[in-house]
C-alpha cells in the first residue's frame, strides 16, 4: 500500500478519533498523518493466504490473528500491518494492539524501502515482537527478520517450508503464493506439473493461469 503525505500534525487522540470516522485508513508517524492507498489483487491474495494459514493453525490457542484493519501502536506511532499475531492476554484496546509476536507486511513498489528500513526499525522497538516478515509480490521471495538471531534476516522460496518460531506454525511458501500469478509461481507450477506427469501420467494437473 502506498503512503500519501498529509500536511497536518495532530495529536494521538485526534488521530484515533479521526480514524473512527475516516473513509480511508491512515497511519500516524512522528505526529503526521499518512493516507493509505488501496492494495492490488496480488497484495490481497498474499495477505489473505498467510492470514488464513496462521489463523487455521492457531485455532484453539490463545493467539489471535489480525489482518489489515487492526492497528499496531509503536511508541507514539500507529501502523496497519497486513497481518499480525498477538498471543499475550490481558488488557487490550478495541482499535489497536501493542504486543504482537509476529508482524507480516506484503511489499509494494511504493512502500518497499519504507517497510524494509524505517518501519522495520520502528517495529523492533516492540518488546514482544519476535519475527518480522516481508512477502514480495513481484517475485516469490519471503524475508524474515528474527529477534532470537539478533534480527538477522533469512530468505525463503518456492519449495521451502517456513517455521515461524514465535508461534510454532509451519507454512509452505507455495501455500502463501496460492493463486498468485507472477513469473516465479507460474514457472514453479509448470515444473511441478511436469514432475507429476512423469511419475503419474493420469494425475490431474494443477491449474496454471496466465498472468
Amino acid at each position: 500500500m502506498s503512503l500519501k503525505y498529509s500536511n497536518n500534525k495532530i495529536t494521538e487522540e485526534e488521530y484515533l478519533q479521526g480514524e473512527l470516522a475516516a473513509e480511508f485508513k491512515h497511519e500516524f508517524i512522528d505526529g503526521e498523518v499518512f493516507a493509505m492507498a488501496g492494495a492490488s489483487e496480488t497484495h490481497n491474495l498474499l495477505a489473505g493466504n498467510i492470514f488464513a494459514e496462521l489463523k487455521n493453525q492457531l485455532k484453539g490457542t490463545p493467539c489471535r490473528t489480525f489482518i489489515a484493519d487492526m492497528k499496531v501502536k509503536v511508541a507514539n506511532d500507529f501502523f496497519y500491518p497486513d497481518v499480525m499475531v498477538v498471543c499475550q492476554q490481558g488488557m487490550t484496546e478495541a482499535y489497536y494492539q501493542q504486543s504482537p509476536v509476529i508482524i507480516i507486511e506484503v511489499l509494494s513498489k511504493s512502500t518497499r524501502k519504507f517497510d524494509k528500513n524505517a518501519k522495520r526499525l520502528k517495529y523492533r522497538n516492540i518488546s514482544t515482537l519476535e519475527e518480522y516478515v516481508l512477502i514480495d509480490q513481484t517475485i516469490a521471495e519471503i524475508e524474515i527478520f528474527k529477534q532470537n538471531e539478533h534480527w538477522q534476516s533469512f530468505y525463503y522460496y518456492l519449495g521451502d517450508a517456513i517455521t515461524f518460531d514465535s508461534i510454532g506454525v509451519t507454512v509452505l511458501v507455495e501455500d502463501i503464493y496460492y493463486q498468485v500469478n507472477n513469473e516465479d509461481v507460474l514457472a514453479f507450477l509448470q515444473e511441478k506439473n511436469q514432475a507429476l506427469q512423469e511419475t503419474d501420467p493420469n494425475r490431474v494437473q494443477e491449474t496454471v493461469q496466465s498472468p
